[in-house]
């Protein structure tokens, strides 16, 4: 395949999602529009993925080392197939969510543009280009965020635009450190600093190391600049299940791991103090995280918590600064993925079907809704971490990580017993909404009696619900194919 392919998957969907209020669709045909949009972005990604080009394409080139190019290596492929296979499924789901709402289309257009945006963040081949799409990802997100156009969702989106900026602003170091004294700005397993270049000045690296880890990681809602993301659940459900599982978190994550693994050298942080001060940033980010979600009553604000302390679980990993931690933070970048849009879309359906918020009014809806509860058990139990379920083999990893990183710096050991605080809480907060829901107390008959029209929403958010479930078991079964080239990607292998 010649590299000038690997364009397509980004450009269409931005170039679509930006023609589309031009054309004047009516719902349906402008839906099927988009569902075939997106299809088509999804199998242009994988089939840019499976005969991956030698060599990336430049789009153009900006000075000096500096060139706005798009290249396809392991991580990046990892990345853009999570991509396409779940945003064809959020697309559907989204149709009926919103079908009654208002600024439809507007609302779809800058949803198809942050697909493409986001593949644009998985395909750079450069620092640069991926910085550059990572700030884009902002403005075209923050229109889903305040979508509503409530005081609420204004607000939660002027503060999403802050803290994303202010990141974008300590990020931008790195980007300037790198291109001064990297060898290039392409991504490079191992990293690009030039250790003749860099000389005496390692504190100053791990200085701008940290700096840039925290700038990237306010997209992924670090302690403490998480204060954005539990605010930006008031956006419409196929948004908060995207932001806070997939586009805007994961970018974050990814571009952590683009840092520290492809531009800085692991040998050259790892035992520093800088080496454990991102892991102290993971732990404390978990365990507020998880301890906040058990106090949170309000359905879609609690999944929002835990997504804060799912995320430093996969930068957990990547703070062990070992080819483990590398597998390990993969491998719940994507289970995490799956999981948590799925434990979205069902408080979504919940909101859609019954307009029930917060955790006490679920009493008696799990025998109206057992599609709903019934997978959103498979997510709850998978997120805890129990066996059988996806969400064990990626903290399984992780505590493997741990142990090895432990046995030279002790402290790394820290990492299980945050592990088992956070599955304990984890089971607390999704395990009493998903009891609430099937086992109502025997004097709430009015309750129940209230449930009375409420059901199962229909097929456009009972499939990707479903398919999500599955692939929760399957992965959780049968993991060791996808493991294989997570521990080829991480070796250096892919």
């Amino acid at each position: 395949m010649s590299s000038v392919y690997l364009i397509l998957p980004v450009v269409l969907p931005i170039l679509g999602g930006a023609l589309m209020p031009l054309l004047h669709l009516p719902e349906r045909q402008r839906n099927l529009f988009l569902e075939l949009l997106v299809l088509l972005t999804s199998i242009l990604a994988v089939l840019c993925v499976i005969q991956r080009p030698a060599d990336g394409f430049t789009m153009f080139h900006l000075t000096g080392n500096m060139d706005f190019a798009l290249r396809l290596d392991g991580l990046g492929s990892v990345f853009t197939c999570l991509l396409a296979v779940l945003w064809p499924l959020a697309t559907l789901y989204a149709f009926e969510y919103m079908r009654h709402e208002e600024r439809t289309t507007s609302f779809f257009a800058f949803y198809t543009m942050t697909y493409g945006v986001t593949l644009g963040i998985a395909m750079a081949k450069n620092l640069v280009t991926m910085y550059l799409f990572y700030e884009l990802l902002t403005l075209v997100s923050v229109y889903l965020v305040m979508h509503p156009m409530t005081r609420k969702a204004l607000h939660a989106s002027r503060t999403y635009l802050y803290y994303s900026i202010g990141g974008a602003a300590f990020a931008f170091i790195s980007l300037i450190f790198v291109i001064l004294f990297g060898e290039t700005t392409d991504f490079i397993l191992g990293g690009v600093l030039d250790p003749g270049v860099v000389g005496d000045n390692l504190q100053t690296v791990l200085v701008i190391y940290l700096l840039a880890f925290v700038g990237f990681g306010v997209k992924a809602a670090v302690f403490p600049f998480q204060g954005w993301l539990p605010k930006a659940s008031v956006a419409p459900t196929p948004v908060t299940a995207l932001l806070h599982a997939v586009a805007v978190v994961k970018s974050g994550a990814f571009a952590v791991m683009r840092l520290t693994y492809y531009c800085f050298n692991v040998e050259m942080l790892r035992g520093t103090w800088v080496h454990l001060a991102v892991m102290g940033i993971a732990m404390v980010s978990i365990l507020y995280g998880s301890t906040m979600a058990v106090r949170e009553t309000h359905f879609k604000r609690r999944l929002a918590f835990s997504t804060v302390s799912n995320l430093s679980y996969i930068l957990l990993g990547v703070s062990m600064m070992s080819p483990l931690g590398f597998l390990a933070g993969m491998s719940h970048l994507v289970f995490h993925a799956v999981m948590k849009i799925g434990a979205f879309f069902c408080a979504g359906a919940v909101l859609h079907q019954s307009g029930r918020k917060y955790v006490d009014e679920l009493k008696g809806l799990g025998r109206r809704m057992p599609v709903v509860f019934g997978t959103f058990v498979v997510f709850g139990l998978s997120l805890t971490g129990i066996p059988l379920f996806a969400g064990f083999i990626s903290k399984w990893n992780i505590a493997l990580s741990a142990m090895e990183t432990g046995q030279s710096y002790p402290f790394a050991y820290g990492a299980v017993a945050v592990l088992l605080y956070s599955a304990l809480m984890t089971a607390v907060y999704v395990m009493t909404a998903a009891v609430r829901a099937w086992f109502p107390d025997q004097d709430q008959g009015q309750e129940e009696g209230s449930a009375e029209g409420i059901t199962d929403p229909n097929w456009e958010m009972k499939l990707p619900l479903l398919l999500f479930a599955a692939a929760v078991l399957v992965f959780g079964l049968y993991s060791e194919p996808l493991m294989e080239i997570l521990r080829a990607v991480a070796w250096g292998r892919f």
